[in-house]
């Protein structure tokens, strides 16, 4: 069984993270297969929004903490395999921000530690009302990865981020939903087609549109005021010249809905 599971509905791409017997604890064929996966998505036109979910009750228990006792008992260079693993595991979240078309996790159950991590890198969250998070890097003696660091005080802010890392306590959907990580809780038992009505919705937007959309808003980070202005002029410049633009501007002036193909 492959650690990870990719189907299609439609344009939309679901990566099922496939270890429920580790509560989908990372692996390095997860890894493997999560970069190598998002960096096919990345130029696939046909694919228009992706989703990233965990294989029954949870999302993702963070890494394999078995596998770390392993590496101290190797008799190995312990800092050099675990940058390696480290580094691997952020070119997941490279693609994920590159990815010029919204990724959505779905989370129910767990997202501990470099869960928590992947649910921040992605795009948008929806979180079953059972859900929960826990930064939990702290409590096995170790400060967080996998971009956490990065997103987490955008998200929610230093000083709730700085009590989730330091503290390793668990935090509800509703919770993290008021602190700004969630963007909707729903019942557990819609969670599924919930999360399919969304990610179909965000799948027949304006895809070019919503890539430039996602790109701006991250790169406003690092800009400077006036170059922010120059890369949004120049986003605007490239969406006119797309079919969907001149779909959506008659669709307004028809008074209907746009029927946007991604082009």
């Amino acid at each position: 069984m492959a650690d990870l599971d990719v189907t299609r509905d439609g344009a939309v791409a679901i990566l099922t993270m496939n270890r429920p017997e580790a509560r989908n604890a990372l692996s390095d064929e997860m890894v493997d297969a999560l970069s190598a996966t998002l960096h096919e998505l990345e130029t696939d036109d046909s694919v228009r929004a992706v989703v990233l979910r965990g294989a029954g009750e949870h999302f993702m228990a963070g890494g394999d903490v078995k596998s770390f006792a392993e590496i101290g008992a190797s008799g190995a260079d312990p800092r050099s395999l675990i940058l390696h693993r480290i580094h691997h595991l952020h070119t997941v979240m490279y693609a994920m921000r590159r990815m010029p078309k919204p990724v959505l996790a779905a989370v129910r159950g767990a997202a501990a530690g470099a869960g928590v991590s992947l649910a921040a890198a992605c795009d948008l969250v929806m979180a079953a009302d059972d859900a929960f998070f826990v930064l939990a890097y702290v409590n096995i003696g170790t400060s967080p990865d996998g971009s956490s660091t990065y997103f987490l005080p955008k998200a929610l802010g230093l000083k709730k981020t700085m009590e989730m890392a330091l503290l390793g306590e668990r935090y509800t959907a509703e919770e993290m939903a008021d602190a700004g990580l969630v963007n909707w809780v729903v019942p557990s038992d819609d969670f599924d087609e919930r999360v399919m009505e969304m990610a179909q919705r965000l799948a027949t937007g304006p895809t070019h549109a919503m890539g430039r959309t996602k790109a701006l808003l991250y790169s406003s980070y690092e800009r400077e005021f006036e170059a922010q202005l120059q890369a949004e002029a120049e986003a605007f410049a490239s969406c006119a010249l797309t079919s969907d633009f001149y779909e959506g501007v008659a669709a307004f002036v028809q008074k209907r809905r746009p029927e946007f193909s991604g082009r």
